[in-house]
């Protein structure tokens, strides 16, 4: 029977200090909007203006981010960028304790905080890397991907829980001090010595970047997938809490269990992932991403002429499962075929997929605003089989094994 890779202690340290992190990000989010209405009496609109200041910083700076993480120490970087949500959210209490917290002193704080989310999540791909073997990868993205599932899955019931029981302070007061423990670990983390990089205009260096990931037979369909992936996913979920409260005559506590399976799904998959590449030639485990994806789309489609909670519920739970090996193979096939001095600004390009976010729910607003939620989930079934066909299509399926770890000198292929 075969054992559980051992990773090394260096690796740890950032393992433990991504959980941290990651559940200081969760907490905090959860935490602004209901500080928001209950605190400060805001509207609807103007919460919507305060998500939008919470999400900014990943199209603004994601970029920037990769540049910096390709020209300095990353871990560095990260623990710059962690003691920055720290000082945000602290700033964040005192306000609070002060009675002299607004919705915009709480946005610019929240979108500070959110600025030091954007460089740890660059920036942590590209350290992996040099603190493990290439043998090692993907059960190291596999612990980093379970660190984020679970402060997914449950940051948000712990903030909500935190302000309902303690009050807002408390709640943003522990999530700073998780920031500070990350920062705490990162301080005490070796990351190895690597080459200098030559200082070009940043222009030059970001094109550099963007044709190596848009140039490269295995990354461009990969980014292509993620991109109509996402686009499809926030379709559908735009529409889905009032489809399911209409169709599936769900309650309130009824939403919350179905949306909660997509974590389940997410847990369950992160702890599978070693296991099933291990078992699986690479590029199948890529694969089944996209296809389970498409599966689940199917399944929730099929709720429009069979309305029951089960198969949404199922549907949830096949998109945090399947898209989890997903995250899991295709961070280790980035990290593998891209050259150290250039995994900052190919893993800021990766994060700018998610501006198909965006794009998805006003797609969902317009098209279930207008023919309903129904047809919303017949399109983005739709999205979720161009997704699939993009990904069946590319070399990536083909790969037996994980490719070997590129170097320097490695040029882009065609």
């Amino acid at each position: 029977m075969s054992t559980a890779p051992r990773l090394p202690t260096t690796f740890n340290r950032l393992a433990w200090s991504n959980l941290a992190a990651q559940s200081a990000e969760q907490i905090a989010l959860a935490a602004a909007p209901i500080v928001a209405v209950l605190a400060l009496g805001v509207a609807e609109g103007e919460t919507g203006l305060l998500q939008t200041a919470l999400t900014l910083p990943f199209v603004l700076f994601a970029i920037p981010a990769g540049l910096l993480a390709d020209r300095i120490s990353r871990r560095r970087l990260m623990a710059g960028a962690e003691a920055l949500r720290a000082a945000a959210l602290t700033a964040i209490v005192l306000l609070i304790s002060l009675g002299a917290l607004s919705l915009p002193l709480l946005a610019l704080l929240g979108f500070a905080a959110v600025c030091g989310t954007v460089v740890y999540s660059v920036a942590a791909p590209a350290l992996v890397p040099s603190l493990v073997g290439p043998d090692l990868l993907p059960a190291a993205n596999a612990r980093i991907e379970l660190a984020r599932t679970i402060a997914f899955a449950g940051g948000p019931a712990l903030g909500g829980a935190l302000v309902g029981w303690l009050g807002a302070s408390p709640a943003f007061g522990f999530a700073a001090a998780l920031s500070a423990i990350a920062v705490v670990l990162l301080a005490g983390m070796h990351e190895p010595a690597r080459a200098a990089a030559q200082r070009r205009h940043p222009l030059q260096e970001i094109r550099e970047g963007a044709a190596f990931v848009f140039n490269h037979a295995l990354l461009r369909p990969v980014f292509v997938t993620q991109f109509i992936f996402n686009t499809g996913w926030f379709l559908q979920l735009a529409v889905f809490v009032p489809y399911a409260v209409r169709h599936l005559g769900l309650s309130a506590s009824g939403v919350g269990i179905v949306l909660a399976m997509y974590g389940v799904g997410m847990v369950i998959g992160a702890l599978l992932a070693t296991r099933v590449m291990r078992r699986l030639a690479f590029g199948t485990v890529v694969g089944l991403g996209p296809v389970t994806g498409f599966a689940a789309s199917v399944v929730m489609a099929l709720t429009v002429p069979i309305p029951t909670p089960w198969l949404a519920a199922l549907s949830f739970f096949l998109l945090g499962v399947g898209p989890i090996l997903w995250v899991i193979s295709t961070t280790t096939l980035r990290q593998s075929v891209t050259p150290p001095g250039l995994l900052g600004r190919v893993s800021a390009i990766n994060i700018m997929a998610y501006g198909a976010r965006p794009l998805g729910s006003a797609l969902g607003a317009i098209v279930g605003g207008l023919s309903g939620a129904e047809t919303c989930l017949y399109i983005a079934a739709g999205f979720f089989a161009a997704q699939a066909l993009v990904i069946l299509l590319s070399p990536a399926v083909a790969l037996d094994r994980q490719p070997e770890m590129a170097g320097e000198s490695r040029p882009a292929r065609a």
